[in-house]
């Protein structure tokens, strides 16, 4: 009658949306104040005024027909002409604005990408820990997702990398800043990953690189260098989510670099992924809207210091953590191996706290701290007697 795996994967919610969906139920029998949640990596901070500013003046400039009717399946002329003269201006790429696509946010975007790519068993390297939906996009697709754990600071361990290399890795997807754990990658580390798949390409269809952006704009040291900068074969998926504080509004973009081996070909094959996929035509006010703010973020700032905040008061109290480095996420280290367990312990103190396990990494929880200061400062006596129940002391 219907597709028993759909039906799963229907029943099955991730783990982030099942602590969500808990949190929700909770805060309903006993007040949101007293409900501390850091499942969900939605935005709190409002998005930039030129938002609002450009989405009035289209509303008001605009024919309805226009704004609101259909556009080219792979989005408005104008807002992809936008795109690519963002990236050539501010990171020195020859990008084509045919070789951009306008999505309906990072899902799709990875959705097409793994569906051009995938079919007969290609593996995806992924380091992990990493979002819990890749395995699900890539499988869909019919691939493969490799996982290489990162170092123990949650870099990437490139050497990992290229033994995990076989004849039927089609591409490397990396996420920086990251979810979950707040790293960003350092240059060295793309470029050292950029020579790897120069090497593990000779002979064969060079290996593609993917980078998932939806963090970019989101970094508190040096963001990393732009990766079709740095590796000529890349692919970037990107969504305004984040950085605009959009996330319901689901808008983003796949870029094909233009220095990419067969780029109209791969392009061909990402526009028939989305095709079957029913990917076309993303939001027509928005694919405008956003791309007339391309290169702005809402204020950072907030993040930062909740970041620091967060992070001072935890390795305070004795808890292991790295330092965040961009997005809005902390990856602290369970007090028990068992994150699972933990997470359920913390959730006797109110504390909804992501275990690690659904990112493919054991032993550690993540906490998204994109929550307004208060739940914070009014969480951080919880965290306490977590801990305490753990040491006693």
């Amino acid at each position: 009658m219907y597709n028993q795996k759909m039906r799963k994967l229907g029943e099955e919610r991730s783990a982030i949306r099942e602590l969500f969906e808990y949190g929700n139920r909770r805060k309903a029998e006993i007040g949101a104040d007293n409900v501390f949640d850091f499942s969900l990596g939605s935005p709190s901070v409002p998005a930039p005024a030129r938002v609002g500013e450009e989405i009035a003046r289209l509303m008001r400039e605009t024919p309805p027909q226009i704004l609101h009717g259909y556009t080219s399946a792979p989005g408005a002329i104008e807002a992809r002409a936008a795109v690519a003269d963002y990236i050539r201006t501010a990171f020195g790429v020859p990008m084509q604005s045919d070789l951009v696509y306008l999505t309906c946010g990072a899902a799709a975007s990875l959705a097409a990408v793994f569906g051009a790519l995938c079919g007969r068993g290609e593996e995806i390297i992924v380091p992990a820990p990493f979002f819990p939906e890749y395995r699900v996009f890539i499988e869909q697709a019919g691939g493969v997702l490799v996982p290489v754990p990162v170092r123990a600071d949650l870099h990437l361990d490139v050497g990992a990398i290229g033994r995990a290399v076989t004849p039927a890795t089609a591409a490397v997807l990396i996420n920086s800043p990251n979810n979950p754990t707040g790293a960003v990658y350092r240059d060295e580390e793309i470029a050292a990953l950029a020579a790897l798949l120069r090497e593990k390409s000779k002979g064969r269809d060079p290996i593609l690189l993917i980078a998932d952006e939806p963090y970019r704009e989101l970094c508190y040291v040096a963001p990393p260098v732009y990766p079709m900068a740095a590796y000529e074969h890349t692919v970037v998926c990107y969504s305004f989510s984040k950085s605009l504080s959009l996330a319901g509004e689901r808008i983003g973009y796949i870029a094909v670099s233009p220095q990419c081996a067969e780029a109209q070909g791969l392009f061909a094959a990402v526009a028939g992924a989305a095709r079957a996929l029913g990917y076309v035509c993303a939001p027509s006010l928005f694919q405008r809207a956003a791309t007339a703010c391309l290169g702005m973020s809402s204020d950072v700032g907030t993040y930062r210091e909740n970041g620091a905040l967060l992070y001072s008061a935890l390795t305070e109290m004795g808890y292991r953590c790295a330092p965040p480095e961009g997005a809005f996420y902390l990856f602290v280290k369970a007090l028990e191996q068992d994150a699972v367990r933990f997470s359920e312990r913390a959730r006797a103190h109110e504390l909804l706290l992501v275990p690690s396990d659904s990112f493919g990494m054991e032993g550690y929880v993540r906490v998204s701290y994109c929550v307004p200061r208060a739940v914070i400062e009014r969480s951080l006596p919880a965290f306490s007697a977590l801990k305490k129940e753990y040491t006693g002391k």
